[in-house]
């Protein structure tokens, strides 16, 4: 065994998921806003770390019943169809648009993720942890089906708003679909009756210590906590795990076999399995996970107490990063209700650095927050005016004055000591916005922002050290300066912006391998090193 495999091996490894998207639609900027794109930072940051092996996570919800219902409101399409076709879809969007992922399981392709999920429910089954109940469940009588999840919609018994069956988005609480208000089939817009069913249960209330212990100790937002709170106070309820259903994967209990195990709680098994599938081995270590609040109750709720049932030395998350909704026009992105601004149409006209750049400037972090694609144009022109206006006059004033190399003068004066110390200070809060326990995307590009500004002015400023009459030494170190700083940016901003980065570190011939965002990146280049000439755009292009 090589001495790169032994060190890979032997040292603590890291794990970052982002939830599984539904392929019921393509994916839509609110999507790249959530999870994928920040988890991707974070990905980024700590493999320039290189404190071990990173792996970043994701698979695609397949058994969603809104798969199936997307099929039938497309004139009768499988649900295969759609899952296959968004599914190829959306892993081409997060290729665009950089989010890079270590494993994306698939649940209807991937040999032996069916056995696992049934195994996993099996097992708490026969342990006594799962148990059948007999309950209320709507009954539409024209379209003969069962009403759950995307076949429901009413009144949500909790806050009143409008919800589909078994969770609601604004929320984020659990239903039992029965205790929907004004209930309405999606299918035919009917009214339906309640019928008897049983179905099995997950009770939540006997692992109430177990999961206050945890959230103790697992860094969440207020809002996530404040949900958790209310709902222990309230009384843990018991989650329905089956539905009477033909999509999804078998219940394996005798006597239920023509139901569909709940597809959230499918995931929990599903999340394990995305840990192998990205070449771990061993026990999973505790992951940082990215979700939006709508799924806050499954990853803090139910998928803890599910793992503590079925091997309580599972490691349960460290981290929840959690965004709140992106909206449109005032109202939340929306793949079943078709109001979005779809990934793939927004990245066949801008960059893929710009829109990572815009959308995790505006990241609903702790706040919800709308697109609009005037904004997306003030981002674009931010990159373009003072970012790459900056970096193409010091490249042009580089082959200008130094015949495309860097200076022999080392960077000096006042101005410059000022200016490190600024940007020493400056990356200490960017380590912090980009790392776990501090990660919040849109502090960090508001950082790169200030660096950038502080960049530009100083190079205003220094530029008039040319109108002195032996203005050549001191002209050439401000400029030996900005380069300097131009090489730390194009470490410092990598995790963000990883393509214009890689851009600017090849025009000041950096090598190409990720560097820690940390001060001693800002180290002066070489005298000689071949500095390019200005390409015309950098981050904007």
């Amino acid at each position: 065994m090589s001495d790169n495999v032994t060190n890979e091996t032997t040292r603590t490894a890291q794990w970052i998921t982002a939830t599984p998207p539904t392929p019921n639609g393509d994916l839509h900027i609110g999507h790249l806003a959530g999870p994928y794109l920040a988890g991707d930072v974070l990905r980024r940051f700590l493999a320039a770390e290189g404190d071990g092996p990173v792996r970043y996570t994701t698979g695609l919800d397949d058994h969603q019943s809104y798969v199936p219902v997307r099929g039938i409101n497309d004139g009768g399409r499988k649900g295969e169809e759609v899952a296959d076709g968004y599914g190829a879809s959306i892993e081409s969007v997060w290729s665009r648009a950089g989010a890079e992922f270590d494993a994306i399981v698939r649940p209807r392709r991937d040999l032996g993720y069916q056995s696992a999920v049934q195994e996993f429910f099996q097992r708490l089954y026969d342990a006594g942890h799962i148990v059948a109940r007999t309950t209320p469940l709507p009954y539409c009588t024209g379209c003969e089906r069962w009403l759950y999840e995307a076949y429901l919609k009413g009144d949500c018994p909790h806050c009143g708003s409008g919800s589909n069956g078994n969770a609601c988005e604004p929320c984020g609480r659990p239903n039992d679909c029965a205790d929907l208000a004004n209930p309405v089939c999606t299918g035919c817009g009917a009214t339906p009756e309640l019928r008897d069913c049983e179905r099995l249960y997950f009770p939540l209330a006997p692992w109430e210590q177990q999961l206050a212990d945890f959230w103790d100790q697992v860094d969440m937002p207020p809002h996530l906590r404040s949900l958790c709170e209310w709902m222990r106070a309230e009384g843990l309820p018991e989650i329905a795990v089956s539905h009477p259903s033909e999509w999804g994967v078998p219940v394996p209990v005798a006597g239920f076999t023509e139901q569909r195990i709940y597809v959230w709680f499918e995931m929990a098994p599903g999340y394990l399995l995305e840990w192998t599938g990205a070449g771990g081995t061993g026990p999973a270590p505790a992951p940082v996970q990215f979700f939006g609040f709508d799924n806050g109750y499954f990853h803090a709720l139910l998928f803890p107490a599910a793992f503590r049932a079925y091997d309580p030395e599972i490691a349960l998350p460290r981290a929840f990063v959690v965004n709140e909704f992106y909206r449109l026009e005032g109202l939340k992105f929306s793949t079943s209700r078709r109001h979005a601004i779809w990934a793939h149409e927004e990245l066949a006209r801008t960059s893929a650095d710009v829109l990572r750049y815009h959308v995790l400037a505006d990241r609903p972090n702790g706040r919800q927050t709308s697109f609009s694609s005037a904004a997306l144009e003030v981002s674009r022109a931010r990159l373009a005016d003072r970012w790459d206006g900056w970096l193409g006059r010091l490249l042009a004033a580089v082959a200008e004055e130094s015949d495309g190399v860097a200076p022999a003068e080392a960077p000096r004066g006042p101005e410059w000591e000022r200016l490190r110390a600024r940007l020493a200070g400056t990356v200490g809060q960017l380590r912090d916005a980009y790392g776990i326990e501090g990660y919040d995307a849109r502090r960090a590009i508001a950082l790169l922002d200030e660096i950038v500004g502080l960049a530009e002015d100083f190079g205003y400023v220094t530029g008039f050290e040319r109108e002195r009459p032996a203005a050549g030494p001191a002209y050439r170190a401000a400029l030996a300066a900005q380069l300097a700083v131009a090489a730390a940016l194009s470490a410092w901003a990598a995790p963000a912006l990883p393509y214009g980065s890689a851009r600017l570190a090849g025009l000041l011939s950096l090598a190409p391998e990720p560097r820690r965002v940390d001060v001693d990146a800002l180290a002066p280049l070489a005298p000689g090193t071949p500095v390019a000439s200005w390409p015309g755009a950098v981050f904007s292009a």
